[in-house]
Formats: C-alpha cells, structure tokens, sequence
C-alpha cells in the first residue's frame, strides 16, 4: 500500500512572505520551494525574455557556434547525430529546423536503431559518413560517454561537437567541442536541462552570433523580419520551443527554473504549431490542439514518438515532426498510430504470458518479494510497459528481462510503489553489466552467466534491505478538500502551477468519507472506472481512472457506501465539452 501524508500546515513567518497569495497557494507554492514573493512571481509567471539563460554560459558554446557557422560558410556536410527517444529525436527537429531556416541543405539526420544499435555513437555508422563528405558532426542528447566512438571520428577526419545532458564520466570525450551543462567546469546556472533543451541553447546561440564572414551566405541572423528561407526575425526561434516543451516533459527533468520556461512555452507553442504530421496525430488521437496539457504530451504524444524505434524506425517520427509537406504529415501520423496500436499489442500479449506462468507457479511466486521474469523472444524496449502493469496488478518489484538482438540480456523494472529500485539493485550489483535509474522505475543489463541466479539475490536483497528499502519521501496530500471545491474557480488556481512534473507533482488532494452515487466501467473494453459524486448543491462531479478497476485498490469503491478518495483535479475536453472532474490516484 502506498504512504500518503498530509502537509504539515506552513510557518507564521512563511506565511508573511507570500501573503498576496490564497492559504492554499502559499502552501502550495511553499512545498515547491517557493518562499519567497520574488521567487513566487518567478515560478507563477515564466518569462521567455527574462528567465531563459545567455546561451553562452554553456562552456564550449563559443567554439561550437564558429565551428558550425564555419561549416556553413564553407559549405561542409554537417552530420546530425541523434539519440532515438522523446528527447533525442525532438532536438534533432530543432537543429533540422535551423538549418533549414537558415537556407542550409548540406546535412544529414542520423539516428541508431533501438535494436539493432543501441544507445549512443556507433563505430559501424561513423565508419560510413566519410564517403557521404561529412567533415562535421554533431551530437544530440546523446556522445558524452562514448569516448573511443567520439577518438575514432577524429581519426576520420571529422570534427565532433556533443551536446549532451547525461551525467560525464570523470573525462570528456576528445570533441571539438562538449556542451553539457553538467560538465564540473560549466558554471550554467541551469544543470538539468534534457537534451532538446541543450540542442535549443545551441540554436539560441548561432542565431545571437553574427559572423561578417558570412554575409556572402544565405544566413541573415537579425535584422530583416521575413518569411523567406536563410532570413530569420528576432524571436523566430521560439516556434522551435514546441519540440523542447515535448521533450521537456518526456524526458522527467525538473520543472522548476529554466526547465519550467521551456515546458511553459513549449504547451503554448504546441496549442498553435502549423506542423502538418503534429496536426494529423492530434485529429487522429481526438485531441483539441487549443488545450494541449503535459498530460497529453506525457500519455499520447511521447508514446507514438517512442513506437516508432520501439518497433521499427525512430526516423519516421522525426520525419513526422519535421515534415512540412500535408500529405507525408497524414501519411506519418496514420503510420504511427498504427505501430502505437501494434506496441500496445505487443504489450498486452507480453502481460497475458506474464500473468500465465504467474498462475502456473502461484506457489513459487507467493514467496518471493520479487518478481523476475524473463524470455530471450521478449522485447527489452517494450518490457517497462508490461512490468508497470504487473507492479500494479500484484503489488510487488518487477524485474523483467528480455534479449537485445540475440546478444545482452537486458531488462526493465518497476517498483511497487513503495521499494526504492536503485537501492535494491545496489545490493545485486555484481550481477550486471550495467544498471540505473529512479526510485520508482530503472533499467539495465545482466551478465549471461549469472541471470540463473538473478531471481533469488534480488529476494534476498529485499530480506535483508528489510524497511530500508522504502524511499523515504512519502506520497504527500497537499490538503483535504470537499466535493463542493472542485469548481472551476479553485481548478483556475491549480492552472497557475502548471505545467506539472518532476519537483513540481500535480496536487494530490485527500475527500474524506464521501459517498458514491454511481460506480461503473467504460471504454471499448470496459478498461476505465468511472464514480459520480454529488456536491452539497447536487452538482454532479464525476472521478475518473484510466485503466483501473474497482478490485485494484484496498477499498473497493460501491454504490452509497463512504469512502476516502486521493485524486487531483482536472480540466477535460474530451468530445467537445468542458468540464472539471477529478482524477484517482487512490482510494484507501
């Protein structure tokens, strides 16, 4: 069962410092960090102007923009090198979009397979640019570990700029130049910014520089507000912030600082982007382009991205957000639609084996604290989707493993909620070739010759860690509510700490002891649960949960019989008519 703890009420003094604001906001705000009137006007309303960091605090930025701009002057083949996820693939958009803003048509996009790649820079792609001319290379979101690659490019003769967000090993790779705000010596006042937003800095920066050598080029940087290919207008490049508000949000950094501006601008900007294949998706995912929420980016857009190096080819996604042409767009959305229904499917089928040899072998796996399952024909990219669900289904740590290409064993996990998975793997370390990620969810790869001995050092590991495996933040309820504060009013309020992500939670909110008046299901499949409410003033509030069911949680929700609800509060358009509802998170 999940820990959820009511916030303590704030400080007399605290309270002081925000008391412009409602109760409830300044408590609200407090949690956030956010104690201050400055720091409250910084955080409630994000200035692209004001907020957004100088470019060229990014150390080396300097050296990538000349190098770059000389690439452009000359006329070099420049080579986009990105990785294939939500971020990766958003910031090889951007750079794409550049360059053609600019006039430039000399480059190229390259990103790994899933499969048959991996991650990072491949020594089998770089062995192929020099006969296509490439002389400069650029990577995305990915390159700052990946020293031996980065050495041999040199050795081809072709210069190599990273940008990077991942965490540097204890030397760079021997670029040209490495932009990563993480770098020990980049004082950047903003270190977790995703890839996307350091490929959008890099963007910023060679639009701020004017080069006179390069006025015989079509690159015009500032001054003549046109339309025209190579002419950019001041401010031109924020309509490139709809690809880093995707990935902002995919890619769960914190919202909080410079991040938060980018997110913030990237929604508006998606409300209103003119990108065919963005368009197309929306009509066909039914959404209303006008009220684009992090919602919708997190649980409908970032998937169809991700399918497409899931189960085939990650540049038919950067094909359909960069294209421009109505009948590719069309063509692009309907193609990832469908291998998104095809990695549903796949999910679906993986989750119904699981849940198989689970029932074959109820004994065996009643007395594990673990559950750890795996099949050489399993997927590793699609396994994280299915440990969720069994994570939530049974309530326990997944482990779950598949075979990458018929060589790495390697796997996904999901917590149950309450077990902190990187803790749990430090203790079975010597069991993998490599592991990582948060406390709720992780990835990583497992020595072929001890994966027979996985399952049980993973339930001793649990043994022994005993409470201290449990994070140690709890699930904090920001304030109990009534039915009667779910209005559009008090929702109006909510608005104004959007967009919700890392350090910055959509509020939980705790109704005591209401009754429901009605419990259902519905979708196709009769997926989602659905309770109606009534307020005092007999207004109808409905609660909804995706994919849930009455049996999932620890009190089963029934026709007239109180109960205590954890949820947040929403605004929905769905079919055209707007409404406030609430969201379940739980019922306990």
């Amino acid at each position: 069962m999940k820990n959820y703890k009511l916030r303590e009420p704030v400080s007399a003094e605290t309270n002081e410092n925000l008391k412009a604001y409602p109760e409830l906001m300044r408590s609200l705000l407090i949690y956030r960090g956010i104690d201050t009137a400055e720091k409250a006007e910084i955080f409630l309303n994000p200035d692209y102007e004001k907020h957004v960091h100088d470019p060229f605090l990014l150390k080396d930025m300097d050296k990538a923009v000349e190098r770059i701009l000389k690439a452009i002057e000359h006329k070099e083949k420049i080579l986009i090198y990105s990785d294939y996820d939500a971020d990766g693939i958003p910031a090889a958009v951007v750079m794409s979009d550049f360059f053609k803003l600019v006039g430039y048509e000399n480059f190229e996009i390259y990103i790994p397979h899933r499969h048959n790649e991996g991650y990072g820079v491949h020594m089998e792609a770089l062995d192929t640019f020099p006969a296509k001319g490439v002389t400069l290379m650029v990577t995305l979101d990915c390159g700052i570990v990946d020293h031996a690659e980065i050495l041999h490019a040199k050795k081809l003769g072709i210069d190599v700029i990273v940008t990077d967000h991942h965490l540097p090993s204890e030397r760079l790779p021997e670029a040209f130049a490495v932009i990563n705000p993480k770098r020990i010596d980049c004082t950047y006042p903003e270190k977790m910014l995703c890839g996307s937003g350091v490929a959008f800095k890099l963007v910023q920066a060679l639009l701020q520089k004017y080069h006179p050598g390069l006025s015989a080029t079509p690159l015009k940087l500032r001054g003549e507000a046109s339309t025209r290919a190579g002419v950019i207008s001041p401010g031109q490049e924020k309509w490139l912030l709809d690809m880093v508000g995707i990935a902002t949000l995919s890619d769960m950094v914190p919202l909080q600082g410079e991040n938060r501006v980018l997110a913030s601008y990237g929604l508006k900007v998606l409300r209103k982007s003119r990108r065919p294949g963005f368009i197309k998706m929306l009509k066909i995912m039914k959404t209303d382009q006008r009220y684009i929420t992090e919602d919708d980016v997190g649980f409908m857009i970032t998937p169809r991205i991700n399918a497409a190096s899931r189960m085939g080819i990650p540049l038919d996604a950067f094909k359909l957000l960069s294209t421009s042409d109505e009948t590719e767009g069309d063509m692009l959305a309907k193609h990832l639609d469908t291998i998104n229904n095809e990695r549903k499917g796949l999910v679906a089928s993986t989750v119904k084996e699981i849940k198989k040899v689970l029932l074959e072998r109820a004994e065996h796996f009643s007395g594990q604290k673990v559950i750890v399952m795996g099949n050489p024909l399993w997927r590793p990219a699609l396994l994280g989707l299915a440990a969720n669900t069994i994570a939530e289904e049974y309530n326990k740590p997944v482990f779950l493993w598949g075979r990458e290409e018929g060589k790495d064993i390697k796997g996904s996990c999901r917590s149950d909620g309450v077990t902190h998975l990187v803790k749990l793997m430090d203790e079975v370390k010597d069991h993998f070739v490599e592991y990582g990620g948060h406390a709720f969810s992780g990835g990583y790869a497992v020595q072929s010759e001890k994966i027979h001995t996985f399952e049980a050092a993973l339930h001793e590991a649990m043994i022994a860690l005993g409470n201290s495996a449990a994070p140690v933040e709890p699930l904090y309820v920001e304030a109990k509510l009534s039915l009667d504060d779910v209005s559009w009013k008090f929702q109006s309020m909510i608005d104004r700490l959007a967009p919700f992500g890392k350090d910055n939670p959509k509020p939980l909110f705790m109704f005591e002891n209401v009754s429901p008046a009605d419990v259902k299901l519905f979708g196709k499949t009769k997926e989602h649960l659905e309770i109606t409410f009534y307020t005092s003033q007999n207004k109808k509030v409905r609660a909804i949960g995706f994919f849930m069911k009455p049996e999932d949680f620890a009190v089963s929700p029934r026709k007239n019989i109180p109960l205590t609800l954890i949820a947040t509060i929403e605004k929905s358009y769905f079919g055209g008519t707007q409404e406030i509802r609430l969201r379940i998170a739980d019922i306990i």
